[in-house]
This record gives structure tokens, C-alpha cells and sequence, in this order.
């Protein structure tokens, strides 16, 4: 799992410290929604506790929960690619503490200094191939051969 810590890895102290200058604390009560499919993705959080359900519209039915997260792990990638879009929805499962990013900073951080660049664009992607290896597995369950998602 691609926590915060891992984000700040290989980044020298003060590179970090930039980043955490960034962070709010934010709490959510229980039903917040935080953001909605095909919207602009402004912001991303690292989840301190609780949890949050990822969901994706389906037409003429309520939307499907595709993803639950919890805590240390990142909510929210679509930030950081073009064309700045929500690729699914999100809504909290209960009362959830976080800390919250602007995006645009963010972004503007890793423009002008590579050194955070590299770090959040690998934690980003880490992240993303960390979750579609486990929708994989969930498709095979689904759909596979009797257990052919589990690893040996």
C-alpha cells in the first residue's frame, strides 16, 4: 500500500517540509461527498482514519462501489493527469480524518522543483498500478476460473 510515508521516502527534509506546509487536517462526517465522476479533480487527500467508498455511475441504476479506502492511503489521482477529471465518484463510509492537498500548489510544486516531481508522480503511479493489480483479481474471482484470482 502507497502511504504518505513511502511519498516522502527519498525526499530530502526540506522537500518534505514544502509538502507538509500544503497539508490541512480536515475531518468528514459520516455521507460526505467529496467529489463526483466527470467533475474537476481540485484537490486529493491521504486518509488518517476512517474509511472511503470509490463509486462509478451506472446508467439507469445507482452508482457501484468499486473500491473502499482506508487509512494512509491516497484518495484522489485524477489531479495530477490532464484533463483534471474525477475518473469515478467518492463518498465517506463514517467519520473520516484526512489531510487535504490543493492541487493546483501541488502540481505547481512539482513543475518547479523535480526533486518533488519524481517523488509524487512515483508515489501517484505506484498507487494507481498497486489498484488496478487488485481489480485484476477481483475480475478473476468474478469471472475466472474458480479461484484463479488468489495467488498461490
Amino acid at each position: 500500500m502507497a502511504t504518505i510515508r513511502h511519498l516522502f521516502h527519498e525526499m530530502p527534509s526540506d522537500r518534505r517540509r514544502q509538502l507538509t506546509d500544503l497539508a490541512v487536517e480536515v475531518s468528514m462526517p459520516r455521507a460526505t461527498r467529496l467529489f463526483e465522476e466527470g467533475r474537476r479533480a481540485d484537490r486529493f487527500w491521504i486518509i488518517r482514519s476512517g474509511q472511503v467508498a470509490l463509486d462509478q455511475r451506472v446508467p439507469g441504476r445507482r452508482a457501484a462501489i468499486v473500491e473502499t479506502l482506508g487509512r494512509d492511503e491516497l484518495l484522489g489521482w485524477s489531479w495530477l493527469f490532464p484533463p483534471y477529471l474525477w475518473h469515478l465518484g467518492a463518498e465517506t463510509v463514517g467519520p473520516v480524518e484526512a489531510v487535504e492537498f490543493d492541487a493546483d500548489v501541488v502540481r505547481a510544486l512539482c513543475d518547479s522543483d523535480p526533486v518533488v516531481g519524481r517523488a509524487m508522480y512515483r508515489y501517484v503511479a505506484e498507487t494507481v498500478a498497486e489498484r488496478l493489480h487488485g481489480t485484476r483479481v477481483r475480475l478473476l474471482d468474478l469471472y475466472g476460473p474458480q479461484g484463479s484470482g488468489l495467488d498461490p
